[in-house]
């Protein structure tokens, strides 16, 4: 798997955990749709087949970059 850059990374999951809270809050047709979309983008970046599992490698990328700071997955914080 080629790895993603840091930077693309940070953005899409920035961008699922922005579509992800929308969709909470306000569940419609287009959040649906916006959260779906960054669910596959992030599943395509890790090369993984569930959000939980993009989620996974997403966390585990960020410490191979170095960052501690961690990523959410439903209020839990996975980097420890």
């Amino acid at each position: 798997m080629i790895l993603p850059a840091e930077k693309e990374l940070r953005a899409v999951l920035a961008r699922f955990e922005h579509a992800r809270i929308e969709h909470d809050v306000r569940p419609t047709g287009h959040t649906s749709r916006v959260l779906e979309d960054a669910t596959y983008t992030l599943c395509v970046m890790t090369g993984a087949r569930t959000v939980e599992q993009a989620l996974d490698a997403a966390k585990a990328l960020l410490e191979r970059y170095g960052d501690r700071t961690g990523v959410s997955r439903a209020g839990e914080t996975l980097a420890a």
